[in-house]
């Protein structure tokens, strides 16, 4: 194995090294760099390209980082993994969701500009190593609203590599899965067109980070490691996935307070309720009926809502997979 660089991080075979990858300055000159990681292995094996934080507000990935890099030993390891945690410096820092900048969302700029605005120089200078990589994993969470753990294939299913994202997908080892095409920009979109197998695992939502959803993304980082054999061991894989192609949203007519008599992961059939608004003291607004079968993917993590706001989303258009190895 060779020198395993990222930024200002450099690894030889064995190693683990911490640095930045220097992204520019601050107004006032101060020179200023992401946090980036390089784990090298003793022999070789495949490149994993992970990262978290790219909307600055979604914490549950960087809390996977923060626990799988302390459990990993170099010295087993066959490959390198390259790590950028949290991508989206600037908006981590003001707790904001998009660059504060820029206004822009980084999951939405891949595969950058060089010269362009801060959100497009970090995708850029990102995007250089995802492209040296084997597999990419980009850690997000449902913002701060309440949604189930799923991963993403944002690739259509002509895409050359759409069987190879939803292998990885899969390897990654939660339930549900949603598979369709995302909007441009989005890394797990583009990086599969440079040839690049890249899923976006959606670690849950909650503001802050929760317990149950980080450890979820350990095990499928660790997962990913032991079944592209970057590390001896076996992925533990559900017996089933739950795959959805679509999302149904509900939105609130009336304004107040919001129940809902159902939760999430629960199946929904044609007919019932989603969720009653009601006044200040409790009397019923609205009620609102599912038109479609469907699971409870995400709902509002506020209990009052305006006209006109998101109330909950139903992954519809679902199916049941195994999983089989792609030769």
């Amino acid at each position: 194995m060779a020198l395993l660089r990222i930024g200002t991080a450099a690894a030889r075979p064995g190693e683990i090294k911490f640095g930045h990858l220097k992204i520019g300055e601050l107004r006032d000159g101060t020179r200023i760099g992401v946090p980036v990681a390089a784990i090298n292995g003793v022999k070789d094996g495949p490149l994993l390209y992970i990262q978290a934080g790219s909307d600055g507000d979604e914490l549950n990935g960087i809390g996977v980082i923060k626990e799988v890099i302390p459990q990993l030993d170099p010295g087993r390891l066959h490959g390198g993994i390259i790590i950028i945690s949290p991508l989206n410096f600037h908006g981590f820092q003001q707790d904001m969701h998009r660059n504060p900048l820029d206004n822009k969302k980084t999951n939405r700029t891949f595969p950058g500009k060089k010269d362009g605005s801060i959100t497009e120089r970090l995708a850029y200078a990102a995007f250089k190593y995802v492209k040296k990589s084997d597999l990419a994993l980009d850690l997000h969470q449902g913002s701060t609203s309440q949604m189930i753990d799923e991963v993403r294939v944002r690739v259509g299913s002509e895409h050359s590599l759409h069987d190879r994202c939803l292998e990885l997908a899969k390897v990654f080892g939660i339930k549900y899965i949603f598979d369709k095409k995302g909007p441009d920009g989005q890394l797990a979109r583009v990086a599969p067109d440079a040839g690049i197998p890249t899923v976006d695992p959606e670690l849950g939502g909650c503001v802050g980070w929760d317990a149950n959803s980080i450890r979820k993304g350990i095990q499928g980082v660790l997962n990913v490691l032991y079944y592209y054999h970057l590390l001896p061991g076996e992925p533990k894989l559900p017996t089933e996935y739950i795959i959805a192609t679509e999302f149904k949203e509900f939105y609130a007519d009336k304004g107040g307070l919001i129940k809902f008599p159902i939760a999430l992961h629960d199946r929904i059939k044609p007919g019932s309720e989603l969720f009653t608004i009601t006044d200040m003291f409790g009397v019923p607004k609205q009620t609102v009926y599912s038109p479609i079968d469907g699971i409870l993917w995400r709902k509002r993590r506020l209990p009052m809502v305006a006209t006109g706001e998101q109330v909950c989303s139903l992954g519809i258009n679902t199916h049941i997979e195994g999983f089989s190895p792609i030769s």
